[in-house]
């Protein structure tokens, strides 16, 4: 999902627009130690790193600045991401941005992934919410799929990130600003028909179209990268050992959650950065990452499991 650097096209920007811009690198033991203060934040585990990282820029962000604007949004409304187009995705009958729960719910103890049954909870969800998307009189079939990843996009997967970005930037002190939020843009665009934002075949065309007088023509048409991760092996084996010391100590709060011989198998796996469990960025790393936040929200706020 990530085509290339963020770093080239955010200095080629930052020249043509001639505006002061600061790099920053955040380092593989703060990014972990930072998964903790995420889940303060938020109270609850989030998207592990995705939000330690957020947390971190906008930590550092908020020394020379009081308010930001920033981009979320976009994709959800535009239609940007890439289950509006990928066949799978889009004939799926699931949430798109999370089609395969088997990686979690395989972590479960038996009893815990009985007595939950998340699998039904989440397709009960999921019938519920198609139920509410507006319905046209003789709309085409794949415009009304479209309507419904939309629809499902906004209720769901952008009330997520918008919560997050509130979360780790209001934890920093910092007010960030979400123009493409504004119930305007989603009133209008929600109605638009796919030929106008997926124009010849280029995604958010609509967006990269009213943009045409204001950027460089190949910052306008390059591809969609989501928000960066890290891909540092080092990052990876900070949290692998983090998780391994969890699991031997018996007196951890996810022992009640985690089957251990699930929790071993995955400890063991070789790295695995290839299809996300959740969104775009959320792979075998995170899923260390997540059940540390996991546990040490348990742990914080004394939740107690009763099944």
């Amino acid at each position: 999902f990530q085509p290339d650097a963020d770093r080239p096209w955010a200095e080629k920007m930052a020249q043509f627009c001639r505006t002061d811009h600061t790099r920053l690198e955040c380092d593989n033991v703060t990014q972990a130690d930072k998964l903790y203060d995420a889940v303060d934040a938020k109270d609850l585990p989030g998207m592990a790193d995705v939000d330690s990282s957020l947390l971190y820029f906008c930590s550092r962000v908020k020394k020379r600045h009081v308010v930001a604007l920033s981009g979320e949004c976009a994709d959800e409304i535009f239609g940007g991401y890439p289950w509006f187009h990928k066949k799978e995705a889009f004939e799926g009958h699931c949430f798109p941005w999370s089609p395969d729960l088997s990686l979690r719910t395989g972590l479960l103890k038996p009893e815990v992934a009985d007595a939950l049954n998340v699998g039904e909870y989440v397709n009960r969800r999921y019938e519920e919410s198609l139920a509410e998307v507006p319905v046209l009189e003789g709309e085409d079939p794949r415009e009304k799929r479209r309507r419904e990843i939309s629809f499902l996009n906004i209720n769901w997967f952008m009330a997520t990130l918008l919560d997050r970005k509130d979360r780790m930037s209001m934890a920093s002190g910092l007010e960030v600003r979400v123009p493409y939020a504004d119930h305007r843009i989603v009133e209008y665009v929600f109605n638009a028909p796919w030929a106008y934002k997926c124009h010849n075949g280029v995604t958010k065309s609509l967006l990269r179209d009213a943009a045409e007088p204001w950027l460089p023509e190949d910052v306008r048409l390059r591809r969609k990268s989501p928000y960066p991760k890290t891909h540092n092996p080092g990052y990876e084996a900070i949290v692998r050992e983090r998780l391994a010391k969890v699991m031997e100590d018996g007196q951890q709060p996810l022992h009640a959650l985690i089957d251990p011989g699930a929790a071993e198998k995955l400890l063991a796996a070789k790295s695995d950065y290839g299809k996300p469990w959740f969104g775009q960025l959320m792979a075998g790393p995170q899923l260390m990452a997540y059940l540390l936040q996991i546990n040490y929200w348990l742990k914080k706020y004394r939740i107690r499991i009763d099944l």
